[in-house]
């Protein structure tokens, strides 16, 4: 998804996540600690990317969530919610030209309060939309690690920070990193080359705010290890699988995770 030549390209992504373990600290915690008993959401997003020359390019992320939220009640008992609505857009640049073949770039933006912040059985932080507007802030770069080019390394992190939210509920701002490597060599005849990958990722995230964020039931570090493949068809279409499971989780209080993730991307440029 790192800008490589002059043209445009176009992606439809699905990312799933079942949060139905509590977890305090480090470990695993009683799910009588928490209200809260499982959150289920498919993530989808509709994007597209446009490199304008060799040091510009542009980028916009529309997402769409489905979510099913289980949760405490009066009286003790249990009730579900489902709900499906747009969530926050990203507009983002993209400077590549650090570097003549466009493996430094640096990514700034804006994530827009577009999202459903205000639906009626959802907590604050349990929303699709968290109501502020963030900057967003990142780097990445590409390297070769044989002379063939035929194994490579990447890292890519972004600063997440919220600039305007409301009084009742400021999000905490984010760090999200990766690095992996990938194997570029293996070619199924001449147009399809298949590329598998390894990455670890992690996110840093502060406390919540505002009378309704819950700072003690909010923030944490977690990191990921997601072996994944790229199937490349011809120049222009590409299919992406990972699996994400995770190594290590420190959440302050007591917060619902999931353990593993998936996620599926298809894009085509032009």
């Amino acid at each position: 998804m790192f800008p490589s030549h002059v043209g445009g390209m176009v992606f439809v992504e699905q990312d799933y996540m079942d949060q139905d373990q509590n977890w305090s600290g480090t470990t695993s915690a009683p799910a009588g600690d928490n209200s809260d008993k499982r959150i289920r959401t498919r993530f989808w997003t509709l994007g597209g990317e446009y490199t304008f020359n060799r040091a510009w390019s542009a980028s916009v992320e529309v997402p769409y969530w489905e979510r099913r939220f289980v949760t405490t009640t009066g009286a003790d008992s249990i009730a579900a919610f489902d709900h499906g609505a747009l969530g926050d857009v990203r507009l983002k640049g993209i400077y590549t030209g650090l570097a003549a073949d466009l493996s430094t770039g640096i990514t700034f933006g804006v994530k827009l309060p577009t999202g459903d912040a205000r639906y009626a059985n959802f907590d604050p932080d349990t929303e699709i939309g968290t109501g502020s507007t963030d900057l967003l802030l990142g780097a990445y770069h590409i390297g070769h690690l044989t002379a063939d080019d035929r194994w490579s390394w990447y890292a890519n992190a972004q600063w997440q920070q919220p600039l305007a939210s409301r009084s009742s509920y400021r999000p905490g701002a984010e760090l999200d990193a990766v690095t992996g490597i990938y194997y570029g060599g293996w070619r199924l005849g001449n147009s399809v080359r298949l590329v598998p990958l390894v990455q670890v990722a992690g996110t840093y995230r502060r406390h919540d705010g505002g009378t309704l964020g819950h700072p003690e039931d909010s923030g944490y570090t977690r990191a990921y290890i997601a072996p994944g493949v790229e199937l490349d068809v011809g120049a222009r279409a590409r299919f992406y699988l990972d699996v994400s499971r995770a190594a290590y989780s420190n959440m302050s209080g007591n917060q619902l995770v999931a353990r593993t993730l998936f996620k599926a991307n298809v894009s085509v440029g032009f």
